[in-house]
């Protein structure tokens, strides 16, 4: 598909140059028009068309290639690096690491208290079971 049949089905003037987020919002929003479940039996067919056309488009726009170069929305060209990590996680920490950490320590604490509650009736009832007359054992 070309890149200006593209924008044109996306809704794009063919000299404009769409920001990467104005093309997915255009795709989005052709694709809740043009979706094949929203339409009746006799229709599907024509709207699957439209879809796979549109999903097409999007394809075509989304990658950036014009004659095997990226572009950015300043016209300046560049190479894109996706490093897994999102911006705003990276650069600022959210949230208080004291209030994220409470209910594990929290978890912890419990579980040792309650196990030492439980060897604790234990070591009772067996010492009432089998009573020492030794006074060095306990």
């Amino acid at each position: 598909m070309q890149v200006e049949e593209a924008k044109i089905l996306l809704g794009f003037s063919p000299a404009s140059r769409p920001d990467p987020c104005q093309v997915k919002a255009a795709y989005r929003k052709k694709v809740w028009e043009s979706h094949p479940d929203l339409f009746p039996d006799d229709q599907k067919l024509t709207a699957e068309s439209k879809f796979k056309s549109i999903s097409e488009a999007y394809s075509c726009l989304e990658s950036g290639d014009v004659k095997g170069r990226q572009y950015s929305s300043a016209g300046v060209y560049s190479r894109v690096v996706k490093t897994g990590v999102p911006r705003t996680y990276a650069s600022a920490k959210r949230g208080n690491p004291w209030l994220i950490g409470a209910p594990f320590l929290l978890i912890v604490l419990g579980t040792i208290g309650l196990g030492g509650i439980k060897a604790n009736r234990a070591y009772n009832q067996q010492k009432q079971t089998f009573p020492s007359h030794n006074p060095f054992l306990p």
